[in-house]
């Protein structure tokens, strides 16, 4: 029988690339799946199938349990991954266990055992949000804790031509972002540069100020506008009653007018014993319009003709009159709705952050960003929506309407906005509406985008769609939710503890924790024998204790060392399987 490395339960959404990722690493990989049709769609070269026909645990040890290094659980159902993590916890108690769960409940409990097990619980959402948020608040400043030491990876500009040691010292380089847009990860310090061009550094806080450099902070309170004043808010009420009224309401308010002016005419020109003055005709035209007659003046002593005018004037007026009240009953029974949506609360906002889609993702992030102080405005286009009184409970205003259309755009004041993220579940409504953003950002889109004041962040699943998508439409802040959340995933099926995520223009950096197996590859390998593009923040070493920070090139791993690495996670993975094939 086949032995796999690692079984993956799920074969749709974030099961692909994470069996990928697997199989670039070196690791055997089996598939679970429920139905037959399932496991057409999951067979590809080097990758072993079963399908689940009886009970679970029957297809878990057909799967190859009793050797298998780590069950990953990422079917579409929530109830379908805590069933598999409950039955392979029972039947291999020893066994890593990877869950995909976005009840944090259910989640929380599973994760907590003081039993020695090896659970490990992640939610999508929670894995990418951060990123997005990054992206939203222009936030280039990233901390990270490794072994107790405080280290931040920031962007800085590079004021002169020359290398990156030259420039930068022994400050390690991430990344570097030319000023034509074209980006190198993990370069040599030896590497060139020049000014105008943008580099990622990491370092100690201590290490960038003893070369000048400025770490940029974000403020966890962020700067709110000022309250609208009084002018500003008449205007904007009168035009949100103008656009909000129903058309005929002005309609019959124009005849009600012209009714009025007819009547004070007629009474002032015909009515006798004795003669009105023109307020005295005002009055009683709008005593007689309205039904109220307060005794004061009648018809009972003129004219014929002026008492079927009369009766005519009052059937007329009472006939628009209510016309004119029930069109104000429906405006503000409109407004009600509208303003328990959120449109009302958006009126005012300025420099405020929009977030398209509400669902799991988009309510993490809107929290994330609110929690910073930042005004946000969430547009959905279900009322029915289950995250609605989440959004609610946060405070959060909601404007219910579709998001390509400028009216709701409009509501949602994205011409205003300091950020827009379009989060929802849908690749091609999402490409959609950030097309229809751009549009409504109008002349001011290239020249915002590239003073970075106004980023569309888009959710697109697939990498490689993102990539296609930022090239051709020119979007700049593309995040892949599977990218993002795939190296959390596979790190912890392969023993790698993934400690952080972070994005420097399109690409995903990780930082994880990597204890060096006795039998691994790894044993003996010096810093600069790894991948070019993976660095190692420090170790801690297994036999001493002692913590080398920063290690040297010529520094060499031990059997049970901690190393601390940061890099793209396909770096990442090849000091995996570099570690595997030992």
């Amino acid at each position: 029988m086949r032995q796999p490395g690692v079984i993956v339960c799920g074969h749709a959404g974030v099961a692909v690339p994470i069996t990928d990722h697997l199989l670039a690493a070196g690791a055997p990989v089996t598939v679970v799946v429920r139905t037959a049709d399932a496991a057409a769609r999951a067979t590809r070269d080097g990758v072993g199938v079963v399908v689940c026909a009886g009970p679970l645990g029957e297809a878990l040890i057909a799967a190859g349990l009793e050797t298998a290094d780590a069950v990953v659980c990422v079917e579409d159902g929530e109830m379908a991954n805590l069933e598999t993590a409950l039955v392979a916890r029972r039947l291999r108690p020893d066994v890593r266990i990877v869950t995909r769960l976005a009840n944090a409940t259910v989640g929380g409990a599973l994760a907590a055992t003081d039993d020695g097990h090896h659970d490990t619980v992640l939610d999508v959402a929670d894995l990418a949000a951060p990123s997005v948020v990054e992206a939203c608040l222009g936030i280039t400043t990233h901390r990270i804790t490794a072994a107790g030491i405080d280290v931040v990876a920031a962007t800085v500009p590079v004021g002169r031509d020359g290398t990156l040691r030259e420039i930068f010292g022994d400050l390690a380089p991430l990344a570097v972002t030319a000023h034509d847009g074209e980006m190198v990860a993990c370069p040599g310090r030896d590497h060139r540069v020049a000014a105008g061009d943008v580099a990622t550094m990491l370092g100690t806080a201590d290490e960038f100020a003893a070369h000048g450099l400025t770490i940029d902070e974000v403020s966890e309170e962020g700067a709110r506008p000022r309250p609208p004043g009084m002018v500003r808010r008449a205007r904007a009420a009168v035009r949100s009653f103008v656009r909000d009224a129903n058309p005929n309401f002005f309609r019959m308010l124009l005849v009600l007018v012209a009714l009025l002016v007819v009547s004070t005419t007629v009474l002032r020109l015909f009515y006798r014993k004795p003669g009105m003055s023109v307020l005295d005709a005002v009055y009683f035209s709008t005593e007689t319009i309205a039904t109220v007659g307060y005794g004061d003046f009648t018809f009972s002593d003129q004219a014929v003709a002026l008492r079927i005018f009369s009766i005519v004037l009052m059937f007329l007026g009472l006939t628009t009159t209510a016309m004119v009240m029930a069109f104000l009953a429906e405006l503000l029974i409109s407004r009600r709705i509208a303003e328990a949506a959120g449109r009302r609360r958006a009126r005012f906002m300025t420099g405020h952050v929009v977030v398209i889609g509400l669902g799991a993702f988009g309510i993490r992030v809107a929290r994330d960003i609110a929690a910073r102080g930042r005004e946000v405005v969430i547009v959905e286009r279900s009322v029915d929506n289950r995250f609605l009184s989440a959004a609610s409970a946060s405070s959060i205003p909601v404007v219910i309407g579709d998001a390509t259309l400028a009216s709701t755009l409009a509501d949602a004041r994205v011409h205003t906005a300091g950020a827009v993220a379009v989060l929802t579940s849908d690749d091609m409504v999402n490409i959609e509406t950030g097309i229809a953003v751009r549009g409504a950002l109008g002349d001011a889109w290239a020249t915002r985008v590239d003073r970075r004041g106004v980023p569309v962040v888009l959710r697109v699943f697939d990498r490689a769609m993102g990539d296609a998508v930022a090239d051709r439409f020119g979007f700049r802040n593309v995040r892949s939710t599977t990218e993002l959340a795939v190296p959390w995933f596979v790190g912890a099926a392969l023993g790698l503890q993934v400690l952080s995520t972070f994005t420097v223009q399109s690409m995903s950096f990780v930082v994880g924790r990597l204890r060096v197996a006795p039998d691994g590859g790894l044993v003996g390998v010096a810093m600069q024998e790894l991948s070019a593009h993976t660095r190692v923040i420090a170790i801690r070493r297994h036999d001493s204790g002692d913590l080398e920070y920063p290690p040297r090139r010529g520094t060499s791993f031990a059997a049970g060392d901690e190393a601390y690495v940061v890099g793209p996670h396909e770096e990442l993975l090849a000091v995996l399987e570099h570690q595997r094939v030992g």
